[in-house]
């Protein structure tokens, strides 16, 4: 893989629409989404993880007894919006030996592991600047950035966010084919949080 590839998750988010924090939202087997894709991460292979927060009393109580070990950084203005967490990921992470940094949202709490290092193993092969899982027209997280994506992610107009920076790659960006329904639903709403519930019941 060359240099250490670290994690950013993104999770600093609001929850208006949730009205309570994602970041503890609980799943089955007595997970949290955040300490559900802190597992997952780990167990691709991942070491060096972040996490945007808005309050970083959350991390100990979205993270209960499992001793995993993550940084938090708080975003001390979050509703910049999303980019400015990203921006502060890439800041804390942004050192000689590192090449690309992987992010994910804490939205998305049951990507598999096998998404995660398709996505890592994709980057591994071609060190494109951007990839990404995809399912016909479907894109979904976690994304892997290059290096040479980070100023570019740094210029990049809040309103916008990151698709900007991934559209502009265009052709030379990965998109990895994956089997995940997992990697695509975001779940932003207590509907969608219910449904997640559903389909990780039936194992979908």
């Amino acid at each position: 893989m060359g240099g250490v590839l670290p994690a950013i998750i993104l999770a600093a988010g609001a929850s208006v629409r949730m009205g309570r924090p994602k970041v503890m939202l609980p799943l089955p087997g007595g997970h949290t989404f955040l300490s559900r894709i802190v597992r997952t991460l780990r167990d691709a292979g991942l070491t060096d993880i972040i996490v945007i927060v808005r309050d970083a009393a959350l991390i100990s109580q979205a993270l209960p007894a499992y001793g995993v070990p993550v940084r938090a950084i708080v975003n001390p203005d979050p509703d910049r919006g999303q980019l400015s967490s990203l921006w502060l990921g890439i800041d804390a992470i942004d050192r000689p030996d590192v090449d690309a940094v992987l992010v994910t949202l804490v939205d998305v709490p049951l990507v598999s592991v096998s998404t995660v290092r398709a996505v890592v193993d994709a980057w591994s092969r071609t060190h494109a600047p951007v990839v990404r899982p995809v399912s016909g027209e479907r894109h979904g997280h976690p994304v892997i950035f290059g290096r040479e994506a980070f100023e570019p992610l740094r210029r990049a107009d809040p309103a916008i966010g990151a698709k900007a920076v991934v559209g502009a790659l265009g052709s030379r960006r990965c998109e990895v084919a994956v089997n995940d329904p997992f990697a695509f639903d975001d779940a932003d709403t207590p509907e969608q949080y219910e449904r997640l519930l559903r389909r990780a019941g039936q194992g979908s």
